[in-house]
């Protein structure tokens, strides 16, 4: 079949740091608009966006530090994984 993949070709890993991080950066925009729908006023939208990019600039430097701990931590043993690899993958 000419559309059919073959099972060898290996898949990209997802980059799950890096959606969580977008879809975090999403709500940041889109709470304060839908306060802001719904009469709250324009400071406490305003306070509420600082606060949320304030957590999610966290989350991403914990998100991101994780990574290379686990990084380093898989050289550290030879490079083996972590996880045990499913049919699925």
């Amino acid at each position: 079949m000419p559309g059919a993949r073959p099972r060898h070709d290996p898949r990209p890993a997802p980059d799950s740091a890096s959606d969580v991080i977008r879809w975090a950066a999403f709500s940041c925009v889109l709470v304060p608009v839908v306060l802001l729908w719904y009469g709250t006023s324009l400071a406490g939208a305003t306070g509420t966006a600082l606060g949320l990019a304030a957590v999610t600039a966290a989350c991403r430097v914990l998100l991101r530090r994780s990574e290379r701990c686990a990084e380093r931590c898989a050289a550290q043993r030879g490079g083996r994984h972590t996880r045990e690899q499913t049919p699925g993958d």
